[in-house]
C-alpha cells in the first residue's frame, strides 16, 4: 500500500491572483506549477499560434525543407522509413500525407518488422531500399543512433534525413540533416515524441512552399500528433500540451475512415474522445499489431481511404489484438508458473530474472510489467525471436531505483546493448552471458541503492461525496488532457458510507462499490481487473475511505459522474 500525502491549501494572496477561478481549479493549477493569472489563462486555453514553436529553431530544418524540396522538384523516389510503435506509426502518417496532399506521389512508407528486424535502421532494409530506386530517406522516431546503417545507405546513393527524439550518442550518423530537439539547444520543447519531430518537418516544408494548400490545412495531421504525444508518455506541458490538446480537438472531428470505424467498433463516441480512449484503446491496438507482426495494416488503417479496406483492417486489428492478449495471458501464466519454481521456497531476490528461448520478446514488456506490480520488484525477462543468435528481453521497475541505472551498472560484457528509461527499458544479452545475469543484476541493484518498500505519493485534496457533482467535474477537466507531467487529479475520500459491494462484468472481474452522499443520492465507485483480495478486503465494510479519480462515465450512451479507485487507504 502507497502512502499518501495531501497537497495543502493554497495561500491567500496566491488565491486572489486566482479569484476569477474556482477554489478547486484554482488549487489544482498552483500544484501543477501555474502560479499566475496569466499563466493560468494560458494553461487553459493553449494558443496554437503562440504555443506551437517555429520548426526552424530545430537543428538543421533549412537543410532537411531543402533537400525534400529539390528531391520534389527531381522526382526523386523517397522512402518514410519508421519506426513500428504508437509514436513512429503516426508520425509516418502525418509525412504520409503530407506528400499526398501537396500531390507528391514517388515515395513509399517501410516500417520494419518488431520481431524479425528490431527497432532503428538495419543494413538489410537499406538494401531493400536501394533497390526500389530510393534516393532520399526520411526516418521517423528512429536513425539517431544508427551511424553505421546511414553511411551504408550513402553507399547507394542515398541521402538520409534523420527525424527522431531520442538521445543521440557521443558520435552523430553522418545524415545529410538530423532533427532532433535533443540536439537543438535553441528549441524550446526538448520533450516532443518523434512524430511531433515529423510535423514540424512538415510544417517546415510547408512554409516555404504550400503547393497549393489552403492555410492552416496540416492541423489536420495533429490528430496523429496527438495520439503520439499521449502513448509516448511525454510531459504534457510546454509544445506537448498543445498538441494533446488541439491532438483531441482534431481526433474528435478526424474524418479518417479507419480511425472512424474503429472508434465505432470500440464503441466510443467519436465527439467524446478522451486521453484515456487513446491510451487505453487506441494506443493498445496500434502496437498489437506490431508485436503481432502487422504494423504496416496498423498505418494503412490510418491512411486508408477505402471503406471496404477500413472494414478488413479494423477487423484484423480487433483480432489481433484479441490474439495479443490471450497470447500474453498464457505467457503471464507460464512466466509465473518459471518464476515459482524457480525462487521457491524462499524468494531473498531483490530482481526478478527469468527467460526462455520460446518466449515471445515482444510480449515479454507487458509480462514484465504484471510481475513488476505484483512482486513490488524490478522484473528483467528474456525470449528469442526465431533463429536470431542474440536472445532479447525487456524489463519493468518499481521504486525510486532505475532499471537503467541498474543496467548500466551491470559489468561490462554481460549486455550487447540496452536501453530505456527509470521503468521500462530493454536488452539484449548473448548465450554465453546470460547465465551472468541474474547475479549482475542482483550486485548492480545493491549497487544502486534498495529503495522499494513503502513510496510516497500525492493526493490533490481530500473532498467529501458531498462536494462530487457536474460542476466538480466540469472544473476537474479544465485542467485536461491528462498524462505524464499532467497527472489525473487525486481525491482523498474519508469514511464514505457503503450501500453496496459487488463484482461485474462477464468474467466478474471488475468491483463497484455505491456510496452514500451526505446530501442523498448515491454515488458508484469503481475498479477495473480487482484481485479477490480486494473484494473481501471491502465486503462488509460500512465506511470506507479510498484515493480516487473523479469523472465521468458514457457507459452505453448514458453519462453520469462516479469515482474510478485508485487505492483503498482504510
Amino acid at each position: 500500500m502507497h502512502k499518501y500525502k495531501i497537497r495543502e491549501n493554497i495561500d491567500k494572496d496566491t488565491r486572489d491572483g486566482f479569484k476569477e477561478y474556482s477554489d478547486i481549479l484554482s488549487h489544482l493549477l498552483f500544484h501543477r506549477g501555474v502560479k499566475t493569472k496569466d499563466d493560468a489563462g494560458i494553461f487553459l486555453s493553449p494558443s496554437y499560434d503562440t504555443g506551437v514553436y517555429d520548426p526552424y529553431l530545430l537543428h538543421d530544418m533549412e537543410k532537411a525543407v531543402a533537400r525534400i524540396l529539390k528531391a520534389i522538384e527531381n522526382k526523386e523516389k523517397i522512402c518514410i522509413y519508421s519506426d513500428y510503435d504508437a509514436d513512429g506509426i503516426p508520425g509516418a502518417v502525418v509525412l504520409h500525407d503530407l506528400l499526398k496532399k501537396i500531390g507528391y506521389n514517388n515515395f513509399m512508407n517501410y516500417i520494419p518488422d518488431r520481431s524479425e528486424e528490431g527497432f532503428g535502421l538495419h543494413k538489410e532494409a537499406m538494401e531493400r531500399i536501394a533497390k526500389e530506386e530510393v534516393k532520399l530517406m526520411i526516418t521517423v522516431d528512429c536513425g539517431i543512433a544508427d551511424k553505421e546503417c546511414v553511411d551504408y545507405a550513402a553507399t547507394f546513393g542515398i541521402d538520409t534525413i534523420i527525424t527522431d527524439h531520442h538521445l543521440p550518442n557521443e558520435k552523430l550518423p553522418n545524415a545529410f540533416a538530423i532533427v532532433n530537439p535533443k540536439i537543438s539547444p535553441e528549441y524550446p520543447d526538448q520533450m516532443i515524441c518523434g512524430a511531433g519531430v515529423a510535423y514540424k518537418l512538415a510544417q517546415g516544408v510547408l512554409a516555404k512552399n504550400r503547393f497549393g494548400l489552403k492555410e492552416g490545412e496540416e492541423k489536420w495531421f495533429l490528430d496523429m500528433v496527438g495520439i503520439a504525444t499521449l502513448s509516448d508518455m511525454v510531459p504534457l506541458v510546454n509544445e506537448n500540451r498543445c498538441f494533446a490538446y488541439f491532438g483531441l480537438k482534431v481526433l474528435r472531428k478526424s474524418r479518417r475512415i479507419g480511425l472512424i470505424k474503429l472508434l465505432y467498433k470500440l464503441k466510443i463516441d467519436q465527439s467524446k474522445l478522451t486521453e484515456d480512449d487513446v491510451g487505453f484503446m487506441i494506443t493498445p491496438r496500434i502496437n498489437a499489431a506490431s508485436r503481432m507482426g502487422i504494423s504496416y495494416d496498423a498505418f494503412k488503417l490510418l491512411t486508408t481511404t477505402d471503406q471496404h479496406e477500413a472494414d478488413i483492417l479494423v477487423d484484423k486489428l480487433e483480432k489481433v489484438n484479441k490474439d495479443r492478449k490471450t497470447t500474453t495471458a498464457h505467457l503471464v501464466k507460464e512466466v509465473k508458473k518459471h518464476i515459482e519454481a524457480k525462487y521457491s521456497p524462499y524468494f531473498n531476490n531483490k530482481v526478478i530474472v527469468a527467460g526462455d528461448p520460446t518466449w515471445k520478446p515482444s510480449l515479454l514488456g507487458l509480462v514484465a510489467n504484471s510481475l513488476a506490480e505484483k512482486e513490488g520488484k524490478p522484473v528483467f525477462l528474456w525470449g528469442r525471436d526465431g533463429i536470431q543468435e542474440a536472445l532479447k528481453g525487456s524489463c519493468r521497475g518499481v521504486g525510486e531505483v532505475s532499471v537503467t541505472d541498474i543496467m548500466t551498472s551491470v559489468g561490462e560484457g554481460v549486455f550487447n546493448e540496452f536501453g530505456g528509461h527509470h521503468l521500462a527499458g530493454g536488452f539484449s544479452v548473448s548465450h554465453e552471458s546470460v547465465h551472468l545475469l541474474e547475479e549482475e543484476l542482483e550486485r548492480a541493484y545493491e549497487k544502486c541503492g534498495s529503495v522499494v518498500g513503502e513510496i510516497e505519493k500525492w493526493a490533490d485534496s481530500a473532498i467529501s461525496l458531498s462536494e462530487v457533482d457536474s460542476n466538480f467535474v466540469r472544473q476537474v477537466e479544465m485542467v485536461a488532457p491528462f498524462g505524464t507531467g499532467n497527472p489525473k487529479p487525486l481525491f482523498l475520500i474519508a469514511n464514505a458510507t457503503v450501500e453496496s459491494v459487488q463484482m461485474f462484468g462477464k468474467a466478474k472481474e471488475h468491483l463497484k462499490v455505491l456510496l452514500l452522499k451526505p446530501n442523498g443520492g448515491i454515488l458508484e465507485a469503481i475498479t477495473f481487473f480487482a484481485s479477490e483480495k480486494l473484494f473481501e478486503q471491502v465486503s462488509g465494510k460500512k465506511t470506507l475511505s479510498l484515493i480516487g479519480v473523479v469523472e465521468r462515465s458514457f457507459f452505453l450512451n448514458k453519462e453520469s459522474i462516479r469515482i474510478r479507485i485508485e487505492e483503498i487507504v482504510d
